[in-house]
């Protein structure tokens, strides 16, 4: 899909700047590279083997945001929030900040490495300032609530990023605290119209669940979280369904509960 007349018009320009090209050539670029500016650039012949300007000038950028004390390579804590506070103009204490560190696919939350920020932005295709940065950000938290491939990267990315290094799985009491997060606006809201499903599901993990949350788990309950959201009923759900046995027994705790609406726990006959 072709980018709108002002998005186009700041991708010429940043051809233009990194590579010398006219805008003509510039244009003709980027349409055959489906409007994709480090695509564009690096088909223009900056040379194999040799970083394209695009890189170049994330590099640059990355440089610019580094504290003398920061890990080689690295953004440390400080410097990672003044990024995206200052820079993205972002709010750390919602999903805006996971939105951002997928972009950029930091190791960790606070932590930005030089290969995930330019790699990052590179795929992204966005000219390599803050500005543009902080637009192509804000423009993906807008879309957060409702596109749900977008929601389901940023959801399975957390994960990542919030257990440590050398774990396989985060403890219950940092699920809930990401959990909240990314159910919470600008996420999407784990709601039907009778339930606050996160609240219930957060109630029975409390009283029933004493273990971690491995990548499984925590997967899963985003499509049980999707799928509820469109049946509150939980019809879709089947002893034979391929759900790990966390959901099958929350599922079973519902209907024991009461939770279930009555039309549903008649028909299974509970």
């Amino acid at each position: 899909m072709a980018p709108t007349a002002a998005s186009l018009k700041s991708m010429v320009l940043s051809f233009v700047s990194l590579t010398g090209a006219s805008e003509r050539t510039a244009q003709r670029y980027l349409k055959n590279s489906s409007y994709k500016l480090n695509d564009a650039v690096d088909a223009s012949g900056s040379g194999v083997g040799t970083p394209s300007p695009l890189e170049s000038d994330l590099n640059k950028l990355f440089d610019s945001l580094r504290h003398p004390s920061d890990p080689p390579d690295s953004l440390g804590l400080d410097s990672t929030s003044s990024y995206l506070q200052d820079q993205l103009a972002i709010n750390p204490e919602t999903a805006e900040l996971l939105v951002a560190m997928e972009v950029v696919q930091a190791p960790a939350v606070g932590e930005i490495s030089r290969k995930g920020f330019v790699e990052g932005w590179k795929t992204a295709g966005v000219p390599p300032t803050a500005k543009d940065q902080s637009r192509h950000v804000k423009s993906l938290i807008k879309k957060l609530s409702t596109d749900s491939a977008l929601f389901k990267k940023v959801y399975r990315y957390t994960f990542v990023a919030a257990k440590e290094p050398d774990q396989k799985a985060i403890s219950l009491e940092y699920a809930f605290i990401y959990w909240d997060t990314l159910f919470s606006r600008p996420g999407m809201q784990w709601k039907s119209e009778n339930h606050d499903w996160l609240d219930v599901w957060k109630a029975y993990l409390t009283e029933m669940w004493s273990r971690s949350v491995n990548r499984d788990m925590w997967n899963m309950t985003l499509e049980f979280a999707l799928k509820s959201m469109q049946d509150e009923t939980l019809s879709f759900w089947s002893e034979d369904g391929a759900w790990p046995s966390v959901i099958d027994d929350f599922v079973l705790w519902c209907r024991n509960s009461g939770r279930v609406p009555k039309a549903e726990r008649m028909e299974t006959g509970a």
